[in-house]
């Protein structure tokens, strides 16, 4: 007796755009002195959880230190929530997603006041 296939179709790839703090670590090449990081990142998911997930690996593999990552959603998420995208902004998910990829597309430190 023949099985039917079981394969589940696809769920489409997402850029969801993300904020993720990190912490101090040996070896995690932020300036000198600062406390920590933001950094906004672009992770591309099937979603949320699996951009959360995947950012959090790469940015580990970077010897950096993830303490909390905060989620902005998908690009259609943030027009609907009256967010200005610009052009070089959406280009960077584009990206993301053509390389189905984490992009962290700025650093903040953290300076102890």
């Amino acid at each position: 007796m023949d099985t039917p296939p079981t394969d589940k179709p696809r769920r489409p790839q997402q850029v969801y755009t993300l904020l993720v703090e990190v912490g101090r670590k040996d070896g995690d090449g932020l300036p000198e002195g600062s406390t920590g990081a933001g950094l906004m990142i672009y992770s591309s998911g099937v979603d949320e959880a699996e951009a959360v997930r995947e950012a959090v690996a790469i940015l580990k593999q970077a010897d950096l230190n993830p303490l909390e990552v905060s989620g902005y959603g998908t690009l259609q998420e943030r027009l609907d929530d009256g967010h200005d995208i610009h052009a070089d902004e959406r280009a960077l998910m584009d990206r993301a997603l053509a390389e189905n990829s984490v992009i962290v597309a700025q650093i903040t430190p953290f300076w102890q006041e």
